[in-house]
């Protein structure tokens, strides 16, 4: 790279970095001029451009560029004796062009409204209301499970296979489009990632490659949360940046979605958020509550948990640890834990409406 453009790379991150602690002061902006105007553009552009392809792109792409980094390396590596300057202008100049691409393409995202002012619901409620939704989703999943034609002991297996359920995610998005034009959903690029088995030794169950918008889920996951997961990484695939979010919209697609089966297994996913916060907030109407749900939930529920205990190592925990840091600086109040939010959108959304 030539010296006098590593150099104007290099000085326009701090300018970037600038503009996006600006940007925290403005989420209307960004609300209305990227995630509502600029990005749904580059977003379909993307996904029709490599949703048709069988592979994953963006997967593809990491693995090229993860060569040609260490092949520069190789290269380049004795230039940190002898210019040590120019060496470290290069890699932060490229740092900043990854940076600009990363905000163009997604990461801005980060920076918009919260969902519960744009669709208009409060952010908090109390431990009462809490505790009644809890019930009604309790009381909605058994119901559920027992219309599948399952005993109420029987953990109930999906009967698709992973291409028929991304097949099936879309309907979600569509029956809710009305309500929110914001989540329409078109061309599809859903795919099983090809790096399954690393997102599984981190410990995640998908991601959004934020250059090829292409949503990625880990296929090693064979249980009630696949369609969940594939819901989730849709949505963070038109815009919903924040985790608790795509979660929450994950809930909406799912349980609106015309399959009984992924109903069933959104109604599952999101009672489990709501009896996880009972029990941070009342231990014993959480055991009093543990008790009505059916066995066969709850053994859905262990599966997961046993899926996720069979990969446990320390790479998991480094993982989640620079995560909660990458959360942190992309304007995630909390990081990880911030999670709980989706919570409050489930409770003040569902008030109300029939389950």
């Amino acid at each position: 790279m030539h010296k006098k453009i590593a150099l104007i790379l290099t000085l326009l991150l701090p300018v970037q970095y600038g503009i996006l602690r600006l940007l925290l002061h403005f989420p209307e902006t960004v609300e209305t001029y990227y995630s509502l105007g600029l990005y749904p553009i580059i977003s379909k552009v993307s996904r029709f451009l490599f949703g048709w392809v069988p592979f994953s792109v963006g997967d593809l792409f990491y693995a090229l560029i993860t060569i040609y980094a260490l092949r520069w390396l190789y290269k380049n590596v004795r230039r940190l004796r002898r210019t040590p300057l120019r060496f470290f202008l290069d890699i932060t100049a490229t740092v900043s062009m990854i940076y600009f691409m990363f905000h163009i393409l997604w990461g801005l995202n980060y920076y918009r409204m919260p969902l519960h002012n744009s669709i208009g619901i409060e952010n908090e409620y109390t431990t009462e209301e809490l505790i009644t939704m809890t019930e009604r989703f309790i009381k909605k999943a058994n119901k559920m499970h027992r219309q599948l034609g399952y005993a109420d002991s029987v953990k109930i297996m999906l009967p698709y296979t992973q291409e028929e359920i991304f097949d099936r995610t879309k309907n979600g998005y569509d029956n809710i489009k009305e309500e929110f034009p914001m989540l329409t959903y078109a061309p599809v690029s859903l795919k099983k990632s090809g790096w399954s088995l690393g997102l599984t030794i981190m410990g995640y169950s998908g991601y959004l490659n934020p250059f090829s918008n292409e949503a990625q889920v880990n296929n090693l996951i064979k249980t009630y949360k696949f369609p969940v997961v594939s819901s989730h990484e849709v949505a963070h695939q038109i815009g919903y940046a924040a985790e608790n979010e795509a979660n929450f919209i994950a809930t909406l697609t799912t349980v609106n979605n015309d399959d009984t089966y992924i109903q069933y297994s959104g109604y599952i996913f999101t009672l489990r958020y709501l009896v996880n916060e009972v029990a941070r907030r009342d231990i014993n109407t959480y055991r009093e509550l543990i008790c009505t749900i059916n066995p066969g939930i709850l053994s859905s529920y262990k599966e997961m948990r046993d899926f996720w205990d069979s990969y446990a190592n320390p790479v998991e925990d480094f993982s989640k640890y620079f995560y909660n840091g990458y959360l942190e600086a992309n304007n995630v109040s909390g990081g990880i834990k911030s999670y709980s939010y989706m919570v409050a959108l489930v409770v003040n959304y569902f008030q109300g409406k029939v389950l």
